[in-house]
């Protein structure tokens, strides 16, 4: 163990008090047996300020992506994996805090349509959603039970007691849904030697949106496509919430798509303006004045109404 050095990684997700209270504890303790520790910052802060150098009179640096190179090493031993998401509002009010601070970061672009704004966008994509889990995986992908413990479980079997009273439920969409519509073709080269594609959108107009203008592949390539339905998705939010209410039970809602950080926002808005129809519906103009975003989160919504003039509150 001595000259082995651990990486004590400081996160959002732990209050700071206790982040820093508790690394003195451990550098003490592993000091004993001469082992290093040191810590690393992967907060949204540190990996906004490690994607943009250039705006930096000293650049930060992304520590996020050593420990990947770590990880795919085969010398690094995982113990805990942080599991870090961001969202838009999250990253914007990060963005506003640093640039308060002095650090010339750029403004997250909504509505980018420069092609510098794409590319301050993109870059940006890489802090949100779970971008911690991917890199940190890429040398620990193998997530699953080791053969021992598959066959203790085999052997001695955990048998749950019986539940009785339980009003609990669990429901999931039948139809509609990105399992539902999944797709997938193998890739066969063309008669010009290629196997690119484009990514397009069609509208039930048959207006065609080019979405991404080129994707390279190789031969025997399987390309996934997939698409929620909003209609059902809101029919089945409906449905879920008036069972809950019929039965007196907390709604709990859980999502977990293939691109999460892209998709679960989208799919939350969706249950936000399901679950308060009434009030959408009375302060539409409202809402719509206030630039009010489901995808947002509730959060959004509170902060928007704050944020708006008093007399437009007492009129509204």
């Amino acid at each position: 163990m001595a000259g082995t050095t651990i990486s004590y990684t400081y996160t959002d997700e732990a209050p700071m008090l206790a982040t820093h209270a508790f690394y003195p504890i451990v550098e003490a303790f592993l000091k004993t047996a001469g082992v290093a520790l040191e810590m690393k910052d992967i907060s949204v802060a540190a990996r906004v300020l490690a994607h943009f150098p250039e705006k930096l009179s000293q650049p930060v640096p992304d520590d996020l992506a050593g420990l990947g190179e770590l990880c795919k090493s085969g010398k690094a031993m995982i113990i805990k994996l942080p599991n870090i998401s961001a969202s838009v509002p999250q990253l914007k009010e990060c963005i506003k805090e640093l640039q308060g601070k002095g650090f010339m970061v750029p403004d997250y672009p909504e509505d980018a349509k420069t092609d510098e704004d794409k590319a301050i966008k993109a870059t940006y994509a890489k802090v949100l959603g779970s971008a911690v889990n991917p890199v940190l995986r890429e040398g620990n992908s193998d997530r699953r039970a080791a053969v021992p413990v598959k066959e203790f479980a085999h052997k001695f079997p955990h048998r749950m007691g019986a539940w009785s009273g339980s009003k609990t439920c669990i429901r999931s969409m039948h139809d509609g849904d990105f399992y539902a519509h999944e797709k997938s073709v193998v890739i066969v080269e063309g008669s010009d030697g290629k196997c690119d594609l484009r990514i397009e959108f069609v509208g039930e107009d048959g207006k065609v949106e080019v979405l991404k203008e080129e994707v390279k592949l190789k031969p025997g390539e399987v390309v996934d496509g997939t698409y929620m339905n909003v209609e059902l998705l809101e029919e089945f939010y409906e449905n879920c919430i008036q069972e809950a209410k019929e039965k007196d039970i907390l709604f709990s809602l859980h999502l977990k798509a293939t691109m999460m950080k892209v998709s679960d926002p989208v799919m939350f808005g969706h249950c936000v303006k399901v679950y308060f129809k009434d009030v959408f519906a009375k302060y539409k103009d409202t809402f719509d004045r206030l630039g009010v975003d489901p995808n947002n989160g509730l959060g959004d919504l509170y902060k928007k109404i704050s944020q708006a003039p008093r007399e437009r509150k007492s009129s509204d």
